[in-house]
């Protein structure tokens, strides 16, 4: 085998790596303690669940993108009115992106480690604040 070769063989096992992984997740959708239900709505009006980690910071619940799969947070900013499942209770919720100060106050109380970075590709995190929202 050429040294030419090694490199690619290592960035498409890399990849099979992260995709198999990113795959898993979002069939799995495993849950434990601090993860929610986001329920969005797509265009057709069909609701769509999604398990996600809840974030806080200074008494707010945050949520964020940290995956490459992200159909959940294109709904979101589509169609802010959100619901959110906490320990069986549902709650509506509107879906706000947060950016400067408050994305990196968030992201640095909530950061993620090296190896679930490495696992998930290194993509880029995007934070919504989860306010309270009183439905008609």
């Amino acid at each position: 085998m050429s040294t030419a070769k090694l490199p690619l063989i290592v960035l498409l096992a890399y990849v099979g790596v992260v995709v198999a992984f990113e795959s898993a997740l979002g069939y799995l959708q495993p849950t434990s303690e601090g993860t929610i239900v986001i329920t969005t709505t797509d265009r057709e009006g069909e609701s769509r669940d999604r398990v996600l980690a809840s974030l806080e910071s200074q008494g707010q619940l945050y949520v964020a993108r940290n995956h490459w799969p992200r159909a959940w947070y294109d709904r979101a900013l589509e169609q802010p009115q959100v619901e959110i499942t906490v320990d069986g209770e549902r709650r509506a919720y509107l879906a706000v992106p947060v950016s400067g100060p408050e994305h990196d106050r968030v992201d640095a109380e909530n950061s993620l480690g090296l190896v679930f970075r490495i696992l998930t590709g290194f993509p880029t995190r995007h934070i919504l604040r989860l306010d309270p929202h009183d439905v008609p």
